[in-house]
This record gives structure tokens, C-alpha cells and sequence, in this order.
């Protein structure tokens, strides 16, 4: 049995560019649709029910991040892809804080675009070699694409799931921001590891809602998943 194209909306108001994008990626392979507002992104992420959005963060009739917003409230978790013009550095990190999963700065080359949507698929879909990792009273299972902790389902988006995927398989060892880029991003922010940072926060609310604390920070150093160390009495 053949398996299946991924699905992926491109949300852009810029009718050829949106075109453009599509056939290049149906021209990869992938099974594509193009709609042009915040009310129709919204519209055809329920109905195609894709496998990545393409988002533009100017739309007529809102913002791009105001569509990823919104999917997350609904309890959306497909990966985004965000496209923009600006360039900033903060414009960045709040795109991937509300829960997108990357960022491309127009102009950009269709080949970029096409990489880095394999990629983002590449580590939100769950892997042929799935595979159960525990530690402690945490449980991540990536067959059935979920996190327990003492036994209470934790949603978390994909980018989070694979954050702490890479943090439970390196369990006790002291993982260094730049490693964590490399691994869970898989390409250079240029330098910049704040998403990291912000990443690990969102985790721990989710994750640490629960004692003992899990998600440690090791000063100058990096982070790891470990028990408390016990204080003599």
C-alpha cells in the first residue's frame, strides 16, 4: 500500500505567491491547498486537516499569529510554519512562542521553504522506531504520540513533545542550549537561543505542575532532566 502525501495549507493573501509555494511542494510530493485570510486558514485546518500550515503573518483580514493562537486554543496541534517580512529578532521568537514551530523570512528561496518544511514534519510526526521513554514518574510514548506524568495525560504542541523527547533520552546528562538547537530545531537560529529558554519554561508549567521538579537548570552550563538532589539532613 502506497503511503500517503502529507497535507499542507499556505496561507497567504498574495494569490501567486501562495500558488507558487503549493506547486513547488506538490511538486515534492506533498498534497497542497492555498486560502488567503485568518477565517479561512481556520476553516480549511478543520476541513484538509493538514500535516503542516505555511502562514503568512499578514493577512486582510488579521494576523497569522492570531490563526496559530486560536488553533491552540481549539486544541490544534499541527506544526506552523510562519512567513514574513520582518526580520526581528523578537518578531521571531514570539512567532515560535505561541506555538509555531518555524520561521522563514521573506525573500526566500523555494528550495529553503521545501527543506525546512521536511524538517519541521521530520521531527513532529512520530518516527518508525517509536518507542516508550520513561523516567522517574514520566512517561512519553511516541506511538501513541503522548506525555504522562504519574499517570495524568499532559498535552503538549509538537516542538514541545520533541524538546522533551530529546531531554528524556539524554536523561542525567547536562544538555548545552547550542545541542538543543542543533537536535530539536535542526538549523542555526543565527546565533540566537532564547527559543530555548522560552521552550523549557513552557515545559516546565506542563511537565513541573507535578513534585518533584524534573526540567533542571545548570548555571552558564545548559539544562537536564534529573531527580532533586537530596540535602543532607
Amino acid at each position: 500500500m502506497n503511503e500517503q502525501p502529507h497535507r499542507v495549507l499556505v496561507v497567504d493573501d498574495e494569490e501567486y505567491l501562495a500558488d507558487l509555494v503549493a506547486t513547488a511542494l506538490r511538486y515534492e510530493g506533498f498534497d497542497t491547498r492555498t486560502t488567503g485570510s485568518h477565517r479561512e486558514a481556520i476553516r480549511h485546518t478543520r476541513e484538509f486537516r493538514p500535516d503542516l500550515i505555511v502562514l503568512d503573518v499578514l493577512l486582510p483580514d488579521g494576523s497569522g499569529m492570531d490563526t496559530c493562537r486560536q488553533l491552540r486554543r481549539d486544541g490544534v496541534q499541527t506544526p506552523v510554519l510562519f512567513l514574513t517580512a520582518r526580520d526581528a529578532t523578537e518578531d521571531k521568537i514570539t512567532g515560535l512562542s505561541i506555538g509555531g514551530d518555524d520561521y522563514l523570512t521573506k525573500p526566500f528561496s523555494l528550495q529553503e521553504l521545501i527543506a525546512r518544511v521536511r524538517v519541521v514534519l521530520r521531527r513532529t510526526q512520530p518516527s518508525k522506531d517509536s518507542a516508550k521513554h520513561v523516567f522517574a514518574d514520566l512517561e512519553l510514548d511516541e506511538d501513541a504520540y503522548q506525555v504522562r506524568r504519574a499517570g495524568v495525560l499532559i498535552e503538549l504542541t509538537p516542538t514541545e513533545f520533541t524538546l522533551l523527547r530529546y531531554l528524556l533520552i539524554n536523561a542525567g546528562r547536562v544538555l548545552t542550549k547550542r545541542q538543543i538547537l542543533e537536535h530539536v530545531w535542526e538549523y542555526d537560529f543565527g546565533g540566537n537561543d532564547a527559543v530555548v529558554q522560552t521552550y523549557i519554561s513552557y515545559l516546565r508549567r506542563k511537565v513541573d505542575a507535578t513534585e518533584p521538579a524534573l526540567i533542571h537548570t545548570v548555571p552558564r552550563v545548559g539544562y537536564a532532566l534529573r531527580l532533586p538532589e537530596r540535602r543532607p539532613d
